[in-house]
């Protein structure tokens, strides 16, 4: 009754507490342990499952009785570290004490200082997924055809090329913000506009850009298309407000031109290159419409009258010509 059979097999390590202290460890085989009061508890891990989670780790560090048993690695604030179980990533692991049975399992640890900000590992796509990750990284992928604006600590640091990046948490504040550097198209629908002979019209322009400064493009706005998008609205409304609808009407490709070195000029100061300014429609109000159209026939009406008259004028021509033939004809026939 006062003696207590223990059996630990060749992969179990027994930890022995009286008290709820720490003892000891027991090594495989068959252990008898006097406890008439009942007071000593075995308890068995295996170390095939190498992590020790033990709420006295830090009373077995100090004991030394893990030396040669277990690999212990007690990590700072400023440190993480990656867990190698067999040659595999395992976990990542922040500040604390942490112990890994050894024997059954090669285990290795690998110390990280977070002070670099930025995680550059070979393992990197590895260790992004990790369930811990997230708890200890900030993980950004930059997409093809993207660029990545890089602050730290709200101050632009890096631009960053396609691909996977991770930077710690802790150890300051990172911000990265992706841009598309693919053509892309901005359609300008204009507000209503008076030109200089005080007609009210409608412009709608397409605007072709590219980002050629990505972190001007970022830092210059907090939406850079819909700067682009006001600039090029009141472009057009200073273009069209010193112009009468009849030069707009008739100069149509020169008031693209015109417009497109006034964006072209504004839109470095935004980190945009403008590639083509088009003026896709021209909207006129209904009466204006109503009014032209009369012009337009009116015009036809006058062009189709002095198309008739020509002809009149040919016929009555030909008619006169042939009647000269005739008589020319009648005045040899009788001097022969």
């Amino acid at each position: 009754m006062f003696i207590k059979r223990v059996n630990i097999r060749g992969f179990e390590i027994g930890m022995k507490f009286r008290n709820g202290e720490f003892q000891g460890l027991l090594g495989p085989g068959v252990h008898w342990l006097i406890d008439p009061l009942k007071k000593t508890e075995v308890r068995i891990a295996s170390t095939r499952d190498p992590w020790i989670s033990e709420e006295q780790l830090d009373v077995m560090v100090k004991s030394g009785m893990l030396a040669g048993k277990a690999e212990v690695v007690d990590l700072k604030d400023d440190q993480r570290a990656l867990v190698w179980i067999d040659g595999r990533l395992a976990s990542l692991i922040g500040p604390g004490l942490y112990a890994y049975w050894l024997g059954a399992r090669e285990v290795r640890i690998e110390v990280l200082d977070i002070s670099t900000i930025r995680l550059e590992h070979a393992e990197l796509k590895g260790i992004a997924r990790l369930s811990q990750a997230s708890r200890w990284l900030d993980i950004v992928r930059v997409e093809r055809d993207s660029v990545g604006v890089l602050f730290i600590d709200g101050r632009y640091t890096d631009q960053l090329a396609p691909g996977l990046y991770a930077f710690w948490k802790d150890s300051a504040d990172t911000k990265v913000v992706c841009l598309d550097t693919r053509e892309s198209q901005l359609d300008v629908s204009g507000q209503e506009i008076m030109t200089l002979d005080k007609v009210t019209l409608r412009m709608n322009a397409l605007v072709t850009y590219v980002v050629s400064d990505a972190p001007k493009a970022v830092s210059a706005s907090s939406d850079v298309r819909q700067s682009l998008y006001r600039d090029v609205q009141l472009a057009l409304r200073a273009m069209v407000g010193t112009r009468e609808l009849d030069t707009i009407l008739t100069a149509k490709d020169d008031v693209s031109q015109e417009l497109l070195q006034q964006v072209r000029g504004q839109a470095p100061a935004l980190g945009l290159e403008i590639r083509s300014v088009g003026i896709k429609d021209l909207i006129l109000p209904g009466e204006m419409k109503d009014l032209m159209n009369k012009v337009t026939e009116a015009k036809k009406a006058a062009e189709a009258n002095l198309i008739a008259r020509r002809e009149e004028t040919a016929a009555m021509r030909s008619q006169a010509n042939t009647a000269k033939d005739r008589k020319s004809t009648r005045l040899n026939s009788s001097h022969s």
